[in-house]
């Protein structure tokens, strides 16, 4: 599943394409027809994320809401566009661009009040200038449920996925099994401020890099990491490899549905 730089950058590819124009809305595959027929020739003023969701904005009409799920896709193009095929849930497309989106979870036309109140179900989100630590810190410090449970829920911070959250737990030196309660604010701020970072970088470069400017590949001599993941990390998918900074084999085990990855050695209890 997408994590929420990718949303993020899916956000400001709309807004660099299609905002303040009319734009030609269809739905090939048609559960999406009813409502593209009423923003069909509409103009788009606004493009926004939150976590893993994605909102269009169509003034009065409403907001498109998206959330690609495991195995929505998103393609930009431009014209002349393609025919679409029958997989293409969404057509967005201007003279000069278009956009499909194939497979999502959710694409539902939502008033101003359903958005907000998708808003309020969310955590604060990293990249959103009214995400807000405290929030997150409030629910963390008092949980007894592990740091690698909490940062995947998105009820409690918004945008993590499974990449965010095995690195910046490495990058801190903190066991995914310990308990949110027994993080102190001052690791906390560091985890909140890293992630931002981690993921503005996401947005901008659109993959996921992680490691410190010493232990990238030309730093250490080594050969790039070759995944489809695609960016440079220390713990993702690397289990039974060697840390790349102790050496200590990387450890993986599933934890509420997903595969977790740490190294022991850098993570102590």
């Amino acid at each position: 599943m997408p994590e929420g730089h990718t949303i993020h950058r899916l956000a400001a590819d709309h807004r660099a394409h299609f905002l303040a124009r009319p734009l030609r809305v269809t739905s090939p595959q048609g559960k999406f027809s009813g409502s593209a027929a009423l923003l069909d020739r509409q103009v788009m003023t606004d493009a926004e994320a939150h976590g893993k969701h994605l909102f269009l904005g169509f003034g009065p009409l409403g907001w498109i809401h998206i959330h690609l799920g495991l195995f929505g896709k998103v393609g930009f193009g431009t014209t002349p566009a393609h025919p679409p095929t029958d997989t293409v849930r969404l057509r967005l497309a201007d003279p000069e661009a278009y956009v499909d989106l194939r497979g999502p979870t959710t694409c539902a036309l939502i008033t101003d009040a359903e958005k907000s109140a998708v808003h309020d179900r969310l955590g604060p989100d990293p990249l959103r200038e009214d995400g807000d630590p405290d929030a997150v810190w409030h629910r963390i410090s008092r949980s007894r449920t592990t740091i690698a449970a909490l940062l995947m829920d998105q009820k409690v911070i918004a945008g993590v996925g499974n990449v965010y959250r095995a690195e910046v737990l490495f990058r801190h030196g903190i066991d995914p099994y310990r308990p949110g309660r027994d993080l102190t604010r001052a690791e906390w701020d560091a985890i909140w401020a890293d992630l931002a970072g981690l993921m503005r970088e996401g947005v901008r470069n659109n993959r996921i890099d992680t490691v410190r400017p010493e232990h990238t590949p030309e730093a250490m001599g080594r050969e790039p990491r070759v995944d489809d993941h695609g960016g440079e990390v220390y713990v993702y998918r690397r289990a039974r490899m060697p840390c790349l900074i102790c050496a200590t084999e990387i450890r993986t085990e599933g934890l509420a549905a997903r595969n977790l990855f740490w190294c022991p050695g850098c993570q102590r209890r």
